[in-house]
């Protein structure tokens, strides 16, 4: 090998390192390079357990290379067979960043991201090892959370920056069975065990994250959520109460906002500010606002203008008498209950249960989209309007965000407005956005761009990695290859969060810490027989009255 690389790249001096070099730098084109690996090197230190736990040149694995007092570290994204004899292997390579030699030991030491100097071709390769990668991978001087081990090694443990990580916003992707779930309950679990205190609200539309936080969170849904129809601004106001379309759809939406703001200004409290909007928070009758649009249509000549008052009418009187939509607008959430809402669901004296878990899942389908919207917007605009208060800032993680948030039509709805706004502007005000979603591809583009840290699990389907892949840094494309290769309870971060981009292995969660997402053993499931009676008769019971 010194032959094919000229007789000083291997037999200069020996350099403080515990391992001999594997092999020269080829080629250097920024971020990505190209490097010589010989075989008989690598096989030479095959047998030592501290770079066979790095995997020393392997595809996934790390390299590093001395320039002056300084080591940089490289991923290796592609192998190729070099020569016909078989010695010599090509590597594709990606810089990850840098860290100080230790003087004395030749050791790596304070690892940051990014390259200063680029080597010269010929410069030697070396083996990354365990210790070198505890290094890489540490956040010791920073507030982080573990969360599993780096992939290969089976004791250097994953960090997430924690301030990092929610100062910029996260999103968790991954296929139906690939752990996604489970994923998601362990990085909440770990963060809540940091910051007993903290503000966490998660939007469940399935009731799966119930189960994994009884003992450190508050779990709200349709019979306990009581929030307040009151609370809606206009245009959730228009999302729910307005059946027309076009022109039609304009006409009513006139109307309901002369006669909303006429309701608010009934109330005791919507006397006492100067200037009220139809956008503020005020409590209201609904009787008061029916009696307005009633009143306002007799005041008409001609019969058939009444229609868009009839059509209003109808649907406010509709809501108010079906029971499914009691949990908020309901008779008795009439009074002024603000302020104890905000402090349940964003844990205002969390009593150390720092996560509201916000089922969904029994709201009527036609205004789960306003409630999740009024939940977000709500966050947004405490964070908007406490400026000038103590600063207590708000992690909001929404599962299934492709619902949400549609690609192409992201502002078609009020949710998707109040969600991409936050992806934009929260940090600034205090608010930390999480997006669990199985579907990639569908989620809106800008919004997936706004995220700091992408953790992304296995995905299966091909536009789903290359919208991921788009998304992140160009430095991790070693490691997005592995996407489609990932098993289950494994991922791929990239960002912010963490240091370089890494490959974890989840930690195992706790039988009474993990959501209800296991799916059906049917060939168990099957063998059972006996009550479908019983089955029958209590499911038809509990459809029939529309509530769980």
């Amino acid at each position: 090998m010194s032959q094919m690389f000229g007789s000083e790249a291997f037999a200069g001096a020996t350099p403080l390192t515990t391992h001999a070099a594997i092999g020269c730098v080829l080629a250097i084109a920024g971020s990505s390079s190209r490097v010589l690996l010989d075989r008989a090197a690598i096989a030479a230190i095959a047998d030592d357990p501290d770079t066979v736990a790095a995997a020393a040149g392997q595809v996934g694995s790390q390299v590093k290379m001395r320039i002056g007092s300084t080591w940089l570290v490289a991923n290796i994204r592609a192998l190729k067979l070099e020569d016909a004899a078989g010695t010599l292997v090509a590597a594709d390579i990606d810089f990850l960043g840098e860290g100080e030699e230790e003087r004395l030991t030749g050791k790596l030491y304070s690892f940051r991201r990014g390259v200063t100097r680029y080597p010269m071709p010929g410069c030697e390769i070396y083996p990354v090892t365990t210790a070198d990668l505890r290094q890489v991978y540490s956040a010791t001087d920073r507030p982080h959370i573990q969360i599993g081990n780096v992939y290969p090694t089976a004791d250097v443990r994953a960090a997430l920056q924690v301030d990092a990580l929610l100062g910029k916003h996260f999103a968790l992707v991954g296929s139906t069975g690939t752990g996604k779930s489970t994923a998601a309950a362990l990085i909440l679990h770990r963060i809540c065990d940091l910051a007993p205190q903290g503000h966490i609200v998660m939007i469940d539309p399935h009731g799966e994250y119930a189960a994994a936080f009884r003992g450190n969170g508050a779990i709200y849904d349709v019979g306990n959520l009581q929030m307040p129809y009151w609370l809606m601004n206009f245009e959730e106001h228009c999302e729910v109460f307005l059946t027309g379309a076009g022109s039609q759809r304009q006409v009513d939406a006139d109307i309901l906002a002369k006669c909303l703001l006429a309701a608010k200004s009934k109330g005791r409290l919507g006397q006492e500010i100067g200037k009220l909007t139809v956008d503020a928070p005020v409590p209201y009758l609904l009787s008061d606002l029916t009696g307005i649009i009633t009143t306002e249509m007799g005041k008409l000549d001609r019969a058939g203008d009444t229609a868009p008052y009839l059509r209003l009418k109808t649907k406010i009187d509709e809501i108010k008498s079906d029971p499914r939509y009691g949990f908020m607008f309901s008779g008795m959430l009439v009074a002024d209950t603000m302020a104890d809402f905000l402090a349940r669901i964003f844990r205002m004296g969390g009593d150390g249960k720092p996560i509201s878990i916000v089922d969904v899942s029994g709201v009527p389908s036609d205004i789960t989209a306003v409630v999740v919207a009024v939940l977000s917007r709500m966050t947004f605009d405490f964070a908007i309007w406490a400026r000038n208060e103590p600063q207590r800032p708000i992690l909001l993680v929404c599962e299934e965000a492709h619902r949400y948030i549609p690609a192409g039509r992201e502002t078609d709805n009020a949710v998707g407005r109040v969600l991409g706004r936050i992806a934009k502007e929260g940090r600034k005000y205090g608010v930390s956005l999480g997006l669990v979603t199985q579907r990639p591809s569908d989620l809106a583009e800008g919004v997936l761009s706004q995220c700091g840290t992408i953790i992304a699990m296995r995905l299966n389907n091909d536009r789903d990695q290359a919208f991921v892949k788009a998304a992140m840094p160009e430095g991790a494309r070693g490691f997005l290859d592995s996407i489609p290769a990932l098993r289950n309870r494994e991922c791929i971060i990239c960002g912010e969060g963490v240091s370089i981009p890494i490959r974890v292995a989840f930690d195992a969660l706790e039988e009474n810490r993990r959501p209800a997402s296991d799916d059906p053993l049917f060939s168990q499931l099957w063998r059972e027989t006996g009550g479908e009676d019983g089955i029958l008769e209590r499911t038809i019971k509990r459809w029939r009255a529309q509530g769980r």
